[in-house]
This record gives C-alpha cells, structure tokens and sequence, in this order.
C-alpha cells in the first residue's frame, strides 16, 4: 500500500533530521521542497526557469508552480511506495491539492505527524549558535566550544548571524506559527493529526513518530 506522510514541525524542531531518519526506517522517499527547489533551479528546468522568473521580480512562486514541482518529483520511481513529505504542504491549499495529486497517484495521505516544541524551547535551540568564519558551528548548550568566543578548530572569533539571533528567530517562529496554524487545523479536522512531543531526546520523537505513523 502507497503511504504518505505529511511531516510538521517548526524551525528547531528537527523535522528535517526526523523526516530523513524516518524515511529511511519506513523505506519511502525523503521529499523536501527546499531541495525541490533547489534541484530545479540547479538543472534549469522549464519548472525552475519559472520560479526563477517570479524570484528575479521579487514575488512569491505561485502555488501551481511548486505543486508541479511536487507532483514531477512524486511520480519518479523512488516514490513507486510512497514518501514523507518535508515542507510541503504549507497552506490549507496546498494541502487541497496535495490531496487531489495523490489521488490521481493512486494514494492519500495517510498521517500527519506534529512535531510540537513551545515557542521558548525553540528560541533556545536556535539562538543558541555561533560560527566561525570558516563555518565551523557551535552551540552554548548542545555543543559549545573550549574557549568562550573562539573556535576549537583555527582560534577564530565565533560570531552569531543574523537569523540566529534571538529578534530573528522569534520572528521565524511566529510567522511559522500563523502561517501553519491553519494547516494543522486543517489535518486536525480530516482526524490525521498526531502530535509528538518535540521536547524529548530525539531517539525517543523518532519512536514516538513511527508509533504514530504504525497507528495510521
């Protein structure tokens, strides 16, 4: 049976990590629309020379475009059991014509796992990083360096960018939130929502997220 899975989850909630090892558990295709996009504007497909058309004037790439972008990617081999998919839905019309593409591939969504972190953690997490000049990535909590303020690697001062600082992120995450909030009600309605507790060590949202998935 074809499975889909539409993972959810805020920035520095580890959905990108969790969506690849749970892809890889699961044996279904890692889908994720920045590498889409990515991909497309790399080998200049016709898909891609669009997007960059609308990016070049400073507009937001329409929905048809990336949906086309989805669906190309959806019908390659890879995804001949499924996919989890990271990224994409992000509005409840995307999520409409996810709905619509899938059918015509033979499929639906089958679940749609959460990753919920309060707003605080998050900030936490992701204001917590500093770099090097030579890109090497610290963190004052999870990994920090030797020294205060200097790399283990060249002695360099560490500094923190931009959309690491704590007015940025907290900017991410509220746009996140209400951009995403009604895609979550969205699932929610449709009974294929399943929060996870993002909070936990990542080996036990990985469990907690296969769990969910088993129960469909």
């Amino acid at each position: 049976m074809t499975t889909y899975i539409v993972l959810l989850g805020p920035p520095g909630a580890g959905k990108g990590t969790q969506a690849e090892v749970i892809s890889d558990r699961l044996k279904l295709a890692h889908i994720s629309s920045g590498d889409i996009f990515r991909e497309n504007l790399k080998n200049e497909t016709d898909l891609g020379k669009l997007a960059q058309g609308y990016m070049n004037r400073g507009e937001l790439v329409p929905d048809d475009v990336t949906i086309a972008m989805i669906r190309e990617r959806l019908t390659r081999p890879d995804c001949a059991q499924g996919a989890v998919l990271d990224g994409f839905p992000r509005t409840p019309a995307q999520a409409t014509a996810l709905d619509g593409m899938l059918k015509e591939l033979g499929g639906t969504v089958r679940c749609v796992p959460y990753i919920n972190v309060p707003s605080e953690v998050l900030v936490s997490r992701l204001s917590g990083r500093w770099t090097c000049q030579q890109g090497h990535v610290y963190h004052v909590v999870f990994n920090p360096p030797q020294v205060a303020g200097k790399c283990d690697v060249d002695g360099l001062e560490l500094y923190q960018r931009e959309d690491d600082q704590p007015a940025t992120v907290e900017r991410r995450i509220r746009v996140y939130l209400e951009q995403t909030s009604p895609l979550i009600e969205y699932y929610r309605e449709r009974g294929l929502l399943r929060e996870v507790d993002g909070t936990q060590a990542i080996d036990q949202v990985t469990a907690d997220l296969l769990a969910a998935i088993q129960k469909g």
